[in-house]
């Protein structure tokens, strides 16, 4: 132990006077590392980040949840669209039945997407998405209201004319003014704002409910031909149950409410967020291995300037390497002590590009559209590269002080 620590410390003291001695020598061979591990590290952070702020996005849509609908989601491939698209839209007496057969369903509910144009006195909000859903909607999936109430059961059913808005359409409609209980036009008709979703900013996939309005889906079918345009049936496992033993039994319900005889393909699809999670994770497996790419040869670059300062540092020292070995150092003490050194510098260089990035995920947080978070796991996957370079780089070096003879190297200082 005392040893290594000695190894340590006379490693540090000499990386540290090659920095001091040759400081431009140094700063443009330490540049490689330093590019290489911005390179790769900054690559990965961004992708990361990206791929943790799609997933957050895709559990608010609940990963014990599937959906019946017309059109299969499908990552990548070949999508055969001429399969689907005259399949049936899913209905509400569909979900009726769900609701009635199912015992592996904690609870479900109907929706559909749409689009209007929002008005408020002489204010209007254009392309204003209009989120239709059935009673039960809010115990599948969270629904976040900030002021204001759900609808009731008799609102639900009876289709009155309510409406749950995004706090971006309250604040651009509204202007101050407290929205609940005044009227906004939706379809070109009068609802009741009763309540206002919590802000939750920018979605990844353009998904946010600021600007959007809930309404009862008995309301928003008086303007809108559910026949014509996507439907949804949403259901929820119960905590015991698995979605693949919901899946089993959703397809033999969904069968048999469309009477389709055995052998026979399902005209619906069922889809559960898995399958967007599995293409996700090849696609930022793909974006890796460009990272690492683009980053390579800047780590070999700065590969070949750590083995440079190293075979300049055995010159100058090779009277000390010398001495050492005349008075008894062993081959691996010189080897290690040179390959510490390398390890050192290399992690220099690669420390540095990590902070340029820390400093770049704070200048670019108000700009990127997604949080920018260096993670740990980077931070380590950083020091693991370049400490993996400086012994590469610096193993053939130290080899070559480690061989030296004592009295031809006393002789080469003097």
């Amino acid at each position: 132990m005392f040893l290594l620590l000695k190894l340590i410390r006379e490693s540090y003291l000499f990386a540290f006077q090659a920095i001091i001695v040759n400081k431009l020598r140094t700063i443009l061979s330490l540049s490689g590392i330093t590019i290489g591990i911005f390179s790769v590290i900054s690559v990965l952070t961004v992708f990361d980040s990206l791929e943790r702020s799609i997933r957050d996005s895709l559990s608010d849509l609940g990963n014990n949840v599937l959906f019946v609908q017309k059109w299969p989601w499908m990552m990548g491939g070949e999508y055969p669209w001429w399969k689907y698209v005259n399949r049936p839209e899913t209905t509400l007496y569909e979900l009726e039945e769900i609701v009635k057969r199912s015992k592996a369903a904690e609870s479900s509910t109907f929706m559909f997407n749409t689009r209007s144009t929002a008005k408020y006195l002489n204010n209007s909000f254009s392309n204003v998405g209009i989120v239709a859903i059935s009673h039960d909607y809010d115990k599948v999936l969270s629904v976040d209201i900030r002021e204001g109430r759900y609808f009731t059961r008799v609102e639900s059913l009876a289709g009155r004319n309510v409406a749950i808005i995004g706090s971006e359409i309250a604040s651009s409609l509204y202007q101050g003014v407290d929205p609940i209980g005044k009227s906004i036009k939706i379809f070109g008709n009068k609802a009741v704002v009763i309540g206002v979703l919590a802000s939750q900013g920018d979605g990844t996939f353009g998904n946010s409910t600021d600007e959007q309005i809930y309404v009862p889906v008995n309301y928003a079918r008086s303007f809108v031909n559910m026949r014509y345009i996507g439907t949804s049936i949403l259901v929820k496992a119960l905590p015991q149950v698995s979605n693949q033993q919901l899946r089993d039994e959703l397809t033999g319900v969904m069968r048999s409410l469309r009477k389709l005889k055995p052998g026979e393909d399902d005209n619906f699809a069922i889809n559960e967020i898995s399958v967007i999670n599995q293409g996700l994770q090849a696609f930022f497996s793909g974006l890796a291995v460009i990272g690492w790419i683009i980053g390579a040869f800047s780590l070999l670059v700065g590969g070949f300037g750590i083995a440079n300062i190293m075979f300049v540092s055995v010159r100058e020292r090779t009277n000390i390497i010398g001495i050492q070995k005349a008075i008894g150092a062993k081959k691996y003490f010189i080897l290690l002590e040179f390959l510490f050194e390398a390890v050192f510098l290399s992690l220099i260089g690669g420390i540095f590009g990590l902070i340029l990035i820390f400093i770049g995920t704070l200048l670019l947080q108000g700009v990127m559209p997604f949080p920018l978070i260096l993670s740990q796991e980077n931070i380590v996957i950083g020091v693991g590269i370049s400490t993996i370079i400086g012994l590469v780089s610096g193993f053939i070096p130290a080899w070559v002080a480690s061989r030296l003879d004592p009295v031809e190297a006393i002789r080469y200082g003097v």
